[in-house]
């Protein structure tokens, strides 16, 4: 079975361009998602990334909070 997570490279930061596709998500969506500070993310330089770690950790409290 092929999951999301075998089809993304394998790196700890995205884009946030990255980001919205790893989540299958607009990247319109992925800006408000951190501008509410639902979606952490750091800053290296003027560019925003996002962690691996923190988008897994997002979509788990996705299907927690669905549940």
């Amino acid at each position: 079975m092929t999951t999301a997570a075998n089809l993304a490279p394998a790196r700890a930061l995205f884009t946030v361009k990255g980001a919205a596709e790893y989540l299958s998500l607009g990247r319109s969506t992925v800006y408000e998602l951190m501008a509410a500070n639902k979606l952490p993310y750091v800053k290296v330089g003027r560019a925003r990334r996002l962690r691996r770690a923190e988008l897994d950790a997002f979509v788990a409290q996705l299907e927690t909070s669905t549940n």
